[in-house]
């Protein structure tokens, strides 16, 4: 039995896809829907569906941060309709991805990948020619603007943290890790743990991409300080990070960053 939930903010759409899931793929069970990403993330975990349908904007968390933090076999497919928040979504593993309005024949197409994907057990990533049309058509349609003006500015170099009634000018390169603790930032470096009043879904857009990578919904770290990363016997990758005691975690949206490691 083949298992799905579907997550979207709009309660009509939601009806659309499962209407048309059921008349595709019969045999689908859909074990629950959810409203929000907050909801979503939550049955995702509670049900370890083989499948999720993540609508990208969403209220709460997004389909995409919704995604990174799924530690079960969930495939993903996203939803989206050409905002900003699509080119991210090509770069989580995602199945396959779905254009609002959904026709039957584009699901029919994303039923036959989940099927092939389901039965030979290996994941399978979105079609480069399609990536690369809708790539075309957000730049034609102003949609890159966000992720080029992010582009156009410097990385951060300098961040205020505080330890206790002291704030300390800390440099980003000493930084070990960011861990993400509700509406703050807690800062570990090798002098100690520091904190940052910017939730960390903030701070990821002022960071340097190419060093500081990250492996969890919670979690960034500076791979320059990374030594080694391990697989155990349930499949779970773990980071042995310089001046870090116990081994950080690294989630299963972001396992393929290590494959060569």
């Amino acid at each position: 039995m083949t298992t799905a939930l579907i997550a979207d903010d709009e309660s009509l759409l939601r009806d659309d896809l499962r209407d048309k899931l059921t008349a595709l793929w019969p045999d689908l069970v859909i074990v629950a829907e959810a409203a929000n990403g907050n909801e979503a993330a939550d049955l995702i975990a509670r049900h370890e569906p083989d499948i999720a349908f993540l609508d990208i904007k969403m209220p709460g968390q997004t389909g995409i941060e919704v995604a990174q933090g799924i530690e079960t076999d969930t495939r993903v497919v996203f939803v989206t309709a050409y905002d900003q928040y699509a080119v991210d979504a090509f770069e989580r593993e995602a199945i396959d991805y779905l254009l609002k309005p959904v026709t039957r024949e584009r699901l029919a197409q994303t039923v036959t990948r989940l099927k092939n994907a389901v039965a030979s057990d290996v994941p399978e990533a979105a079609p480069a020619p399609e990536l690369a049309q809708i790539l075309n058509l957000l730049a034609r349609a102003g949609g890159s603007a966000t992720a080029a003006g992010a582009a156009a500015r410097a990385p951060l170099r300098w961040i205020r943290a505080s330890r206790g009634d002291t704030t300390y000018q800390i440099a980003v390169d000493e930084v070990l890790y960011f861990q993400s603790d509700d509406k703050y930032t807690i800062v570990y470096t090798a002098n100690g743990e520091h904190v940052i009043r910017m939730p960390l879904a903030e701070l990821v857009s002022s960071l340097d991409a190419e060093y500081f990578w990250q492996v969890h919904r919670g979690t960034i770290v500076n791979i320059r300080n990374v030594l080694s990363s391990k697989r155990d016997g349930d499949g779970r990758v773990w980071l042995n990070v310089r001046d870090v005691a116990k081994p950080i975690t690294v989630s299963r949206a972001y396992q393929h960053l290590f494959k060569q490691m």
